[in-house]
């Protein structure tokens, strides 16, 4: 009973949902020989993201929203890319090209409450996966629409 349990858990781990998501880019990336062929093409994913919204509505309150930014399958998949590269490499090199610049100096934030770290952190944790979740049904999405652009029906 116990090796369920812990693969239930695996599963919906961070971890997981990380190298889910980087796992479908990567897919994406090897699909695409020919990434300017994604331009003005537009994604027409509203229902796989609606769908998702809907089973993450508790951690993620406008999903929907934030993939209607997009105008075509070419900034998505630009934005796609450079969300896999920030989790494998770390954000922190392009925070230090954007403070560079600007050449802002660095801001002082207040330091949050230690009473509620506990909750904040779940906070954060349910919502990267729900962010997660909806990117890797992103790139997959991506992928497929391309397959059927050039032709190419796997």
């Amino acid at each position: 009973m116990m090796q369920i349990s812990d693969s239930y858990n695996q599963k919906n781990s961070l971890f997981n949902a990380m190298n889910r998501f980087i796992g479908a880019v990567n897919n994406m990336d090897q699909t695409v020989m020919v990434p300017s062929l994604l331009r003005d093409v537009p994604l027409d994913d509203a229902e796989d993201v609606k769908a998702v919204t809907a089973t993450n509505s508790s951690a993620a309150t406008n999903g929907a929203a934030y993939f209607q930014q997009d105008g075509d399958m070419y900034s998505s998949y630009v934005l796609l890319k450079s969300i896999r590269n920030d989790i494998e490499w770390g954000v922190l090199q392009g925070e230090e090209r954007r403070n560079e610049k600007a050449g802002a100096a660095e801001v002082s934030r207040p330091e949050a409450q230690d009473d509620d770290l506990e909750k904040e952190f779940h906070f954060h944790l349910n919502g990267l996966h729900a962010v997660l979740s909806k990117l890797t049904l992103k790139a997959n999405t991506l992928t497929t629409r391309y397959k059927e652009e050039i032709g190419c029906r796997n």
